[in-house]
């Protein structure tokens, strides 16, 4: 596998991935931006890939222990490699599928870009892409309640999203006990509607659903607003 070496969060963090096939997007970093860990809390990731998300978070909140879970062994070996370049020792990552991995013991914080377009949808041209992208109807409630079974209570479970298939993921984590309570959604621009949204649901959580002011991604001349800015280059945080 021929690997590009990059960065991400304006250089803080080292990151190689795949050349052809699967590339990472702003998706992982939106989302570590989004999940409330605290040094010395225990946080998963279902569907890690190369370690974006683990790593962006592992930026911003110094010592944290995270375990990221990926299908694909390349991958998870790419990934492995990219903690060891930032020098993330606390950081792992397993060959395996969130819904069928055992032992992995309780967390904190769990989170996932879970797999959203259609199963019908047209096919990408590279199998391991199309793989990561393709839902089949009964995936978020099999993620949820994976993902849910492994946090302790009042721990929270973040995804991020497309905006078209949110009231199935809101269903699917009230049915698996972390009740949805909130949803920030990100606009492209001013006037846009959002494509994706990010989700969280609290275990045994009993709040309303709020649906947050949002956040603009892109300005009127294509670059990133100051608050996006402020996520994907600084590695600020996303309250939710």
């Amino acid at each position: 596998m021929e690997l590009t070496e990059g960065h991400l969060l304006g250089g803080r963090v080292r990151y190689a991935q795949p050349r052809d096939g699967f590339r990472s997007g702003i998706e992982p970093v939106l989302l570590a931006a989004a999940v409330p860990a605290r040094t010395g809390e225990r946080v998963l990731e279902a569907g890690s890939g190369s370690g974006a998300a683990l790593l962006c978070l592992a930026a911003r909140v110094p010592g944290i222990s995270g375990l990221g879970l990926e299908r694909d062994p390349a991958l998870v070996a790419v990934a492995a490699r990219n903690a060891a370049a930032n020098g993330w020792a606390e950081l792992a990552f397993l060959a395996a599928d969130i819904a069928s991995a055992r032992d992995l013991g309780r967390f904190d914080h769990a989170f996932a870009n879970p797999p959203y377009h259609a199963a019908g949808g047209t096919a990408s041209p590279d199998a391991a892409h199309d793989s990561a992208r393709r839902a089949t109807p009964e995936l978020f409630g099999a993620w949820a309640v994976a993902m849910g079974q492994r946090l302790r209570p009042r721990g929270t479970l973040t995804w991020i999203v497309a905006a078209a298939v949110l009231p199935a993921c809101i269903a699917a984590l009230d049915e698996a006990g972390c009740t949805a309570s909130a949803v920030l959604p990100l606009w492209p621009r001013v006037g846009r509607n959002a494509k994706l949204v990010l989700l969280r649901g609290v275990k045994g959580g009993r709040s309303g659903l709020r649906v947050l002011p949002g956040m603009v991604l892109h300005g009127a001349t294509g670059g990133y607003t100051t608050e996006a800015e402020a996520v994907l280059r600084q590695g600020e945080a996303l309250a939710l």
